[in-house]
């Protein structure tokens, strides 16, 4: 209780404008990210890029996606009142270049407003080998978004090598943000290949030099997951609040919790399936309500490499 009343201090009054998905039912962009975030104490106002009626790894799915224009007009709103005073910026999928020209706008100009605010980004570009997203974002992320990003966490959805991971870290570096952490990568872990391999680097606030890099093995789950990614980069924005200048740590409390939140999910899903049984989609939506003391103060389950 002393620790969470201590976090919930050090989050006290820091505001989070978070611009993703949402759903009905289950967890998925904002309805993965506010949660969390509120229960560490950041005040989260939500903008739905997307209201479906549940994610669309399920069989059916309904819902409206929001226009530039129509994103344009809230912002406007919350601009009219004064209130759009933010410490934070968090963005995740976005299939359309216009809207995603006009998320970068506005964080531009609330950097104006408060050049402390830190934009996390979150990238979700493809996985397994294949884009999610049409090819025409790609020169507005590489140009626009990247810039901009102070935290950016891509996921590797192809083949590359160690070296060559961090050498794209440096390369993102170089255009920006001064936190990259890499989700997820086909690298071999040298705990066997039930391991995923997540990197991340931080370099100073000055930018001159790569202050820590680290790597962190990550057991697999032999299921499909949706929300995870998102839950990520709000756990890391919240992290990295509290660990500015220790990665290993934002990383490490942040990976635990996905580890706890996955566990607790796997365990029911399974449960409820019933044996020799593969779970549903709506059995495997994260059990996150559940896992709410995992969120406050996570018992550190994976440990980072620094490199």
């Amino acid at each position: 209780a002393i620790l969470t009343d201590w976090v919930n201090f050090k989050f006290m009054d820091c505001r989070v404008l978070s611009v993703q998905s949402h759903v009905v039912r289950g967890y998925v962009g904002n309805k993965s990210a506010s949660f969390p975030l509120q229960v560490l104490g950041f005040e989260v106002d939500t903008i739905n890029s997307v209201q479906f009626s549940n994610h669309t790894g399920y069989e059916h799915w309904k819902g409206q996606v929001l226009t530039a224009d129509e994103l344009h007009v809230l912002y406007e709103g919350i601009k009219l009142n004064n209130v759009n005073q933010y410490d934070y910026v968090l963005t995740g999928y976005t299939r359309d270049d216009s809207f995603l020209d006009m998320v970068v706008d506005i964080v531009q100009e609330l950097k104006r407003a408060n050049p402390n605010l830190v934009y996390v980004c979150d990238p979700v570009l493809g996985d397994n080998g294949a884009m999610y997203v049409p090819e025409n974002l790609l020169p507005i992320y590489r140009c626009k978004v990247v810039p901009a990003a102070d935290i950016i966490t891509p996921n590797q959805f192809e083949k590359l090598k160690m070296l060559v991971v961090f050498q794209v870290m440096n390369l993102l570096h170089s255009m920006g943000p001064d936190t990259v952490v890499i989700t997820s990568s086909d690298l071999p872990s040298p705990l066997g290949d039930q391991y995923l391999v997540a990197l991340g680097s931080q370099k100073r606030a000055d930018g001159t030099m790569v202050t820590q890099q680290i790597r962190m093995d990550i057991p697999r789950v032999d299921a499909v997951f949706v929300g995870t990614g998102d839950l990520f980069a709000a756990m890391l924005l919240a992290w990295t609040h509290l660990h500015p200048d220790n990665l290993k740590m934002a990383c490490e409390k942040t990976v635990s919790v996905l580890c706890h939140v996955i566990k607790r999910t796997i365990t029911y899903a399974k449960e409820v399936a019933g044996p020799n049984r593969r779970p549903s989609p709506a059995q495997l939506e994260l059990r996150m309500v559940q896992s709410k003391a995992d969120i406050e103060d996570p018992a550190i389950v994976v440990n980072a490499v620094v490199l």
